[in-house]
């Protein structure tokens, strides 16, 4: 028996146009800096969101502590409106809930997410919790994977809520173009998910999962823990490693369901920049129509580490355009570096 993800909500915090938080941030953080400036006007992103705005607040010296302290405050009323909203989509109440997973690379507390979320929504005292930590953007595919696990062996109802507060972890201004780029993609979202038995549930239930890294590679991105808070190494090289290994991943998630890349109808791709998607279309040799909710997701709410690859399917769901027996691919990338990826069929 397979796990089928039933519902889908996303929440996110005030939003902000990138010329805006160019303009009233960014341009004087990096000093007019014509590089600064390019990067941001070349990502593709018209819109971002955060619970801190910079235009605000000047959260770049703050200590790691600090910042801590801030998660703990701003993420709970997120990840608590994504949580209710998914478990009313799905028709249930927290008290049918089994398991709360929570995935986040972004901040950390104890108690933490897991344990406050359940206590303030009514979850049964017995609900086991699972916390996937600093995985980073591609930590919603494993996390789905072992969520998926418990409800297909254990016919349990669960839930999965993948947050991150990027906008938590601006540095002190340099000329280090990863840092820029960096600064420029990242932002602040929460989706939740639930998955319930398959049987007669209707969504996508989860098929299998496949996951390559290129250790070799592990240095070209990083999310260090810093006094200053957590802060983020981005080569411009990842895209051509995402080149290499994208077409074989693929392979090993579909060959052993005897399907290839043209039998798949949707391609939630984790937009990380425009040259990760535009990548992956080249490689897969994939439509525009294909890639369209992942480059509007990266235009209207940037790269949202781990919730961003829920964000699309949501979308993609939603739009209509997928038919029951439809097969979905969802792939993400990260540190290490690592891809994952996860084959879903519309029931």
């Amino acid at each position: 028996m397979n796990a089928t993800v039933t519902a889908s909500r996303s929440a996110f915090p005030a939003r902000r146009t990138q010329q805006e938080l160019w303009d009233g941030y960014f341009a004087e953080h990096y000093s007019g800096s014509d590089l600064a400036r390019r990067v941001f006007a070349g990502t593709g992103i018209e819109t971002r969101h955060g619970t801190t705005d910079p235009l605000l607040e000047d959260v770049s010296t703050w200590s790691t502590g600090q910042r801590m302290e801030r998660f703990a405050a701003d993420a709970l009323p997120l990840g608590t409106e994504a949580v209710a909203g998914a478990i009313e989509a799905a028709g249930l109440t927290p008290q049918d809930i089994d398991l709360l997973t929570v995935v986040s690379c972004t901040g950390y507390a104890t108690p933490g997410l897991d344990i406050l979320i359940a206590r303030d929504l009514g979850m049964p005292v017995g609900v086991q919790r699972l916390h996937v930590g600093h995985m980073g953007c591609y930590a919603a595919i494993p996390g789905l994977a072992s969520t998926a696990d418990a409800v297909a062996a254990r016919s349990r109802t669960a839930v999965m809520l993948c947050l991150e507060l990027t906008s938590l972890h601006v540095q002190p201004p340099t000329d280090d173009a990863e840092q820029i780029v960096a600064h420029a993609l990242f932002a602040d979202a929460a989706n939740a998910v639930v998955l319930q038995p398959g049987g007669e549930a209707r969504g996508l239930r989860v098929l299998d999962i496949a996951a390559r890294t290129d250790s070799a590679r592990s240095a070209l991105m990083t999310w260090d823990v810093t006094d200053l808070g957590f802060r983020m190494g981005l080569s411009p090289r990842v895209p051509a490693v995402l080149r290499k290994h994208v077409v074989a991943t693929v392979e090993d998630l579909l060959a052993p369901h005897g399907l290839a890349p043209a039998d798949v109808a949707g391609w939630a791709v984790h937009p990380g920049g425009p040259r990760i998607v535009e990548v992956v279309q080249k490689k897969l040799a994939l439509s525009d129509e294909q890639v369209a909710e992942s480059n509007a997701v990266l235009r209207e709410c940037g790269n949202c580490s781990s919730p961003t690859v829920m964000v699309v399917l949501e979308r993609m769901v939603a739009g209509g355009r997928l038919e029951v027996g439809d097969h979905v691919v969802a792939m993400a990338f990260g540190p290490g570096l690592t891809l994952y990826m996860a084959l879903l069929q519309v029931t």
